[in-house]
């Protein structure tokens, strides 16, 4: 018996990165807009590190954030110190939990809390 094997041609390589390029691509932008309306943290990304996330920047993800811009984030990230290209998959455990604390003391908005409710008092004049 002459048994012949037909093998189904598999789709070029390129095609195959554009087509996990755009996985990828859609799914970090579920996850921005996860961020940008509350439902999950940076923070909580940053520890979790899901496979979306695992290329991201940090600054990438850190601007996501409402009322993130490339200044705060600049700024934020120089007192880490970290660089704004670091991604969030490269991270150590060190630095995730370094992160997660310093959002933490800002309340995840840039700001530290303190100085918030500082203001907040003089403006009820209590």
């Amino acid at each position: 018996m002459n048994a012949t094997a037909t093998i189904a041609p598999a789709p070029p390589q390129h095609m195959q990165a554009l087509q996990r390029a755009n996985k990828v691509r859609l799914a970090r932008a579920e996850l921005k807009r996860r961020v940008a309306a509350g439902e999950i943290s940076a923070s909580e990304v940053i520890l979790t590190c899901p496979w979306e996330a695992d290329s991201m920047t940090v600054s990438d993800l850190l601007m996501s954030q409402r009322r993130w811009g490339h200044t705060r984030c600049r700024n934020f990230l120089a007192g880490v110190p970290m660089s704004e290209t670091k991604t969030v998959g490269s991270m150590t455990q060190r630095q995730r939990h370094a992160l997660r604390d310093m959002l933490g003391r800002q309340g995840g908005r840039g700001r530290p809390q303190a100085r918030r409710d500082e203001r907040l008092t003089a403006l009820v004049g209590a």
